[in-house]
């Protein structure tokens, strides 16, 4: 089940691959995560140390829960195994390539982060592909008026 999405990645990044990892979190985070209040705006993910964690992602504080020092946009640890780690930290090396957040997930009881291997779109394919959209929708539109004449 789907808690927390980064739409805008879509338009913005080709992802190459993806990942699912499970995220470091606080017992307020985790029911501010299960009311489905958050934000991905500014957020991306860092290799610091050998270790893989997400920065700028907003998690809202609960409301019920003493937040008297908490910080909603704190640095995150994700948990995932060592040659995978090791594999991602070799893919951002090279030139172009950065490791975006998508969503976060419940699976099961844990909350877990999905996050791709991505390179950024050039302005010219995100109008092309907008350009592509508009054009399949308009042929969808008269597909359905013509079904409806007969």
């Amino acid at each position: 089940m789907i808690l927390l999405e980064n739409r805008k990645a879509r338009q913005e990044y080709e992802f190459l691959e993806s990942y699912l990892a499970g995220i470091v979190l606080d017992g307020p985070e985790v029911k501010s995560l299960r009311n489905k209040s958050g934000s991905f705006t500014g957020s991306y993910i860092k290799v610091l140390g050998n270790e893989l964690y997400l920065l700028n992602a907003q998690i809202t504080p609960y409301a019920f829960a003493d937040n008297h020092d908490y910080d909603p946009k704190r640095t995150r640890k994700l948990l995932l195994k060592r040659r995978e780690i090791d594999t991602l930290v070799e893919a951002t090396s090279q030139k172009g390539l950065s490791l975006i957040p998508l969503q976060f997930e419940l699976v099961g009881k844990n909350i877990k982060l999905r996050f791709a291997l991505a390179r950024g779109k050039k302005q010219y394919e995100r109008r092309a592909e907008l350009r592509k959209k508009a054009i399949e929708r308009d042929i969808q539109r008269e597909m359905k008026s013509k079904v409806r004449i007969r």
